[in-house]
């Protein structure tokens, strides 16, 4: 799994003190945290509530619901978009003419495309 070998890869990058690498990573597995994340329960007036917070629910962990699991496409597709989005900037740095933020963002996006080609 893509996840799974994107965080051992970190681990390497942790331990050999790689800081583009570990940017990279840890960018890329917080995208996938945050689209593994479920959008909030809408408020519904029949609702039993706290007499002390609006539209809260009563009882320990009544509101919790469990992640979403994404499929090895839908990670893989978040870490495309990082990858995009580092190229992208990295153009943008270029043209303004911070050459080395270009250059540390388009190592990042080599890192996340290593990844990606180890994973396949």
């Amino acid at each position: 799994m893509l996840q799974t070998r994107l965080a051992a890869i970190l681990r390497e990058a942790l331990r050999t003190r790689d800081q583009a690498a570990m940017a990279a990573l840890r960018s890329a597995l917080a995208a996938i945290a945050n689209a593994e994340a479920v959008s909030p329960l809408p408020a519904r007036a029949n609702r039993a509530s706290s007499e002390h917070i609006a539209g809260a629910a009563p009882g320990l962990r009544a509101a919790e619901v469990p992640r979403r699991q994404l499929s090895e496409e839908e990670v893989t597709q978040v870490v495309r978009r990082e990858i995009t989005e580092r190229q992208e900037a990295a153009g943008q740095y270029a043209g303004a003419g911070h050459h080395e933020r270009a250059a540390r963002l388009r190592t990042e996006a080599e890192v996340l495309l290593a990844a990606l080609d180890a994973a396949a």
